[in-house]
């Protein structure tokens, strides 16, 4: 006779089920516990041990058996002993005996009964249905080191007095997530559309400062010699009032580099001047037509840098 499904099914209800002259299976309440080596949550379960000194008869097993198939309790403790004594001298021949849904039993060397639970069923009731599952931790500290890194890439940076303000900081940070959602492509064609013709109609504080470089030179020759005088006309391009922004920086030497290599790519790159942050500005081209000005704005981010801009003067 099979007792261990018997065993198995008093182990939900009782901490401990006795087999007569065999031995006890033990069952210990555990609370939930996190492995942090898996990152896994286990649930409150039962623990199963066996104990060899406990082999006194209580009755439990035997009376459960005898109603579950309608015998004599005599008759059932004699066949519960007989398995007793089957599995005692299988376990001295040097076999192991498995018990399905409860564990494994074996002889060490020193002649003693070893057991390993399954541990593959949860005999506590209380956490019926709940099962040990694995939680991917947060990567608090990544994405903080990211929208840092992001937030040195933005083209509004403010200068260095006004990001330690701490009542500023926050929704720099949040610009810089923002910028980081459109770089992935999160926003879709039509609104970003829909944001590119507000700020046409955005007016920004900005002054045109344009430098000139005058370049003179002084002949020295052994007698004056008298130059006719050139006329030399100059087709200079009037800026119109919106520029499609290539960049801006802290020095100034930076944004002339960024001028001359834009126009040896063939645009009409020019200085723009300092906005009100102190930064130095360049821009590809500059139209009076705000419609130019976003078609060809659409045409750079598509196809130059995604972070070209539109500024629109008063």
């Amino acid at each position: 006779m099979r007792i261990e499904s018997y065993i198995e099914k008093l182990l939900y209800d009782y901490n401990c089920v006795v087999v007569p002259g065999f031995g006890a299976f033990l069952a210990h309440g555990k609370s939930a516990e996190v492995d942090f080596a898996t990152n896994t949550l286990i649930p409150p379960t039962k623990t199963i041990s066996f104990n060899a000194q406990l082999t006194e008869n209580d009755g439990l097993l035997v009376s459960h058996i005898a109603k579950n198939k309608h015998l004599g309790y005599e008759e059932l403790l004699e066949e519960v002993e007989s398995v007793a004594k089957d599995w005692k001298k299988r376990l001295q021949q040097g076999d192991s005996i498995e018990l399905f849904g409860i564990g494994k039993l074996w002889l060490n060397r020193e002649h003693k009964i070893q057991f390993q639970p399954e541990n593959k069923i949860n005999y506590l009731t209380s956490s019926f249905g709940l099962s040990a599952f694995a939680a991917t931790p947060i990567q608090r500290e990544v994405l903080k080191e990211e929208v840092e890194e992001i937030e040195e890439k933005i083209p509004f940076i403010i200068t260095p007095e006004k990001r330690e303000q701490s009542s500023f900081r926050p929704w720099l940070k949040y610009a810089a997530v923002i910028l980081l959602a459109v770089s992935l492509g999160s926003t879709s064609y039509r609104t970003y559309n829909e944001l590119q013709q507000k700020q046409v109609t955005v007016q920004q504080d900005a002054q045109q400062q344009v430098s000139r470089l005058i370049q003179e030179a002084t002949f020295f020759e052994s007698a004056p010699l008298e130059l006719p005088a050139l006329n030399i006309k100059v087709n200079k391009k009037k800026l119109g009032k919106h520029h499609v922004i290539a960049g801006a920086f802290r020095v100034e030497q930076n944004a002339e580099k960024k001028v001359a290599l834009l126009k040896e790519k063939g645009y009409n790159a020019f200085y723009l001047g300092t906005n009100k942050f102190g930064l130095h500005q360049v821009a590809y081209d500059s139209f009076e037509n705000p419609k130019e000005a976003l078609k060809f704005l659409r045409k750079i981010k598509r196809t130059v840098s995604s972070d070209a801009w539109l500024l629109s003067e008063k």
